[in-house]
């Protein structure tokens, strides 16, 4: 039994070491270091440098853990719109949602556009996310867009895709200097011009 304790208390140690690090990279990346070293990763996380790469193989490792933290993160922020709800109201609920979803992503999202080019495995993650979320728009605008000849709807849905997409509210929150409110309204104006004839 003591054995098994010692085992079980190392395996705990073990995963707050694991936690404390990726929260650090978490906390530098929201701070704007969008290139964090993984000595300064580890001097945020309270641990050796050498401890880091007991835990993890290389930095890749720790942006792994961290796509798969965010993504439980957000979970709860992507809730389907029912299309059953008036068309005002749709446009107003998904503004909102994604609004605080991309304002959730954007600390860690600009490091990973800056890596994308540079690493398969998270330009892999990064399409999967942005398809994602151009299938929640098409699927909370589908009375809309069903209404659509095929090059138009194919025309629309890209158009929602851009303005819907964390790129553009980049642009807004950063470069346009709009408070998150103004943002969501600039998103469901897009909307609602691409979707009303």
């Amino acid at each position: 039994m003591p054995q098994l304790a010692r085992l079980d208390g190392r395996l705990a140690r073990s995963a707050r070491t694991r936690h404390a690090v990726v929260g650090a990279l978490l906390d530098l990346l929201g701070e704007g270091d969008l290139r964090p070293t993984a000595a300064r990763i580890a001097e945020r996380a309270g641990v050796s440098l050498r401890l880091v790469f007991h835990h993890f193989d290389d930095v890749e490792t720790i942006y792994n853990e961290l796509a798969d933290r965010q993504a439980e993160r957000v979970k709860p922020l992507t809730v389907p719109i029912p299309v059953a709800l008036p068309f005002a109201r749709r446009i107003e609920e998904f503004s909102a949602q994604r609004g605080r979803l991309l304002e959730t992503l954007s600390p860690v999202r600009r490091a990973a556009v800056l890596m994308e080019p540079f690493r398969p495995a998270l330009a892999k993650r990064l399409k999967h996310a942005r398809d994602l979320t151009r299938a929640a728009a098409i699927a909370a605008f589908a009375p809309e867009l069903s209404k659509l000849a095929a090059d138009e709807k194919r025309a629309t849905i890209a158009a929602l895709d851009v303005a819907t997409s964390w790129v553009a509210w980049e642009q807004m929150r950063r470069h346009q200097g709009l408070s998150e409110t103004e943002a969501r309204g600039v998103m469901a104006t897009a909307i609602r011009a691409l979707l009303t004839n």
